[in-house]
């Protein structure tokens, strides 16, 4: 049996940031490197990294570059160029909290190392990644927990190793649950219209020896409805303070299907994805995405290119639907109180 690959899609090599480009994913596996900040700006911008915990690593390795790249002699230089980095950063996605807090941690460390040499604080910039991955193998374990034995699980768009920086939340639960003999089947939802799912999810699976089975989105209530599923396990952009929490497009309607079938519906994060600032999912930013997303598969026109679109990348799951919500500091169940 081949050994399970360790994926990451991001990564420091030396002086520079090393990202999978998961838009040519699964066809082609191409390594980038970034030696500036705008240039990783761009690719978050542009899906060559996506899912909120990646994007919270790469914008961190950004304000590394940043701090790399300064020619400022004081501290209070390196800070301004910091500065510069994390609001072009910051301004690339608007739902994932991960991107800003892991900016605000970056920030938090250079100045709580304010007084040692700019080396080290560079050094000092780069541990979050490492972080990222400890945090998912947590939660994995905590999900694990509330996986039944020969469990048959759906998931959505793609929480795995590729939208963290190794392992995964919603997939990290589904990876450790495997370790255990406890998954007889993941159902894969394809995720219209990027097709995460298919595209990253299910090469996931194929590269770890993971049983599972690719379906149309349309799919799930009729599985559910035959009794095939026995939890649905997902990721999380942002999760409001009430439990409300915004995910790949398609997430609330699994969560109704399932309120409505009676199967557990799980939300897997990283703690830092909750925003205490936002008291329910009514505040959080819902990012709307080019239209030719819709109007086609892949380079394949499927639309009239004169069709209005309206493309929303997000939506909100209310709290009242979610059994759960895994973080690697444990399961949280409603009423919310996340301490």
């Amino acid at each position: 049996m081949t050994p399970a690959r360790f994926i990451s899609p991001v990564w420091w090599a030396r002086d520079r940031l090393m990202l999978l480009d998961q838009r040519l994913l699964p066809t082609q596996e191409i390594e980038r490197a970034y030696r500036r900040w705008e240039d990783v700006a761009e690719a978050i911008r542009t899906l060559v990294v996506r899912g909120a915990p990646a994007i919270g690593v790469a914008a961190a390795f950004g304000v590394a570059l940043a701090a790399q790249e300064s020619r400022a002699t004081t501290f209070d230089g390196l800070w301004a160029d910091l500065e510069t980095a994390s609001k072009g950063l910051a301004a690339t996605r608007p739902t994932a909290v991960n991107l800003f807090w892991a900016l605000e941690r970056m920030k938090r460390v250079a100045l709580a190392a304010r007084d040692l040499p700019l080396e080290r604080v560079r050094a000092r910039l780069l541990a979050i990644r490492d972080a990222d991955i400890a945090a998912n193998q947590a939660m994995g374990a905590h999900g694990a927990a509330l996986v039944p034995a020969n469990a048959r699980i759906l998931t959505h768009c793609n929480a795995g190793a590729l939208a963290t920086a190794g392992y995964g939340t919603a997939l990290g639960v589904i990876r450790a649950a495997h370790a255990q003999g406890k998954v007889a089947q993941v159902w894969v939802d394809e995720t219209r219209p990027v097709m995460q799912g298919s595209r990253l999810t299910a090469w996931e699976l194929v590269c770890e020896g993971i049983p599972h089975r690719l379906i149309a989105d349309v799919v799930a209530a009729s599985l559910m409805a035959r009794g095939e599923v026995d939890l649905v396990v997902t990721g999380a952009d942002r999760i409001a303070a009430n439990g409300d929490t915004a995910n790949k497009i398609g997430t609330y309607s699994l969560a109704v299907l399932a309120r409505h079938h009676r199967v557990p519906f799980y939300v897997a994060a990283p703690f830092s994805t909750i925003d205490p600032a936002l008291p329910s999912g009514e505040h959080i930013p819902i990012e709307e995405r080019d239209a030719a997303e819709v109007r086609r598969v892949g380079s394949h026109e499927t639309a009239p290119p004169d069709s209005p679109v309206f493309n929303p990348a997000f939506d909100v799951t209310p709290a009242r639907l979610i059994a759960a919500i895994i973080t690697e500091r444990g399961v949280f169940r409603s009423p919310y109180r996340f301490e």
